[in-house]
């Protein structure tokens, strides 16, 4: 029975404390994702390379279960730099790169959808023609296979 309370308190202990763990290193890796993204831009990096380079090494010290995504990754970069100010003053004006456009995002995706649509409305009038086509050249063959046409009948 004793062993049994000392196994519970120590599945209990390590419950509470390993959530803490993972926190300091999501801390951590944004904070660096943070340094590796700004650094890398203000060094006259594109943004692609220095956000591929950010987002990797966020994803990877990130662990879990579950990996980052690119939005909660271009997040966090975001609130450290805005958290550490003085640290990341030069790089404030790379932020607008981590979100895009959210409007053209909606645009763009309405666009689609419309186009989508459009196709679909196409397809349905197609099969709607094929069907009166098919249902009138039957009828025509109905009408010519009851007259019997000679052919030397002049």
């Amino acid at each position: 029975m004793q062993r049994f309370k000392k196994k519970k308190l120590t599945i209990l202990a390590l419950g509470i404390f390993t959530p803490l763990n993972f926190i300091s290193l999501k801390v951590n890796a944004s904070s660096f994702g943070a340094e590796i993204f700004c650094t890398m831009r203000d060094g006259g990096n594109d943004h692609e390379s220095s956000w591929d380079a950010a987002y990797t090494y966020i994803k990877k010290q990130k662990g879990g279960l579950f990996k980052v995504s690119p939005k909660n990754a271009a997040a966090q970069i975001t609130e450290t730099v805005i958290r550490e100010r003085e640290k990341f003053s030069y790089c404030v004006e790379y932020l607008d790169n981590l979100h895009p456009n959210r409007k053209l995002i909606r645009d763009l995706q309405k666009e689609e959808e419309r186009k989508e649509k459009e196709a679909q409305e196409k397809e349905a009038k197609r099969k709607r023609l094929e069907k009166e086509l098919e249902e009138a050249t039957e009828e025509a063959n109905a009408e010519f296979s009851e007259e019997t046409i000679e052919r030397y009948s002049y």
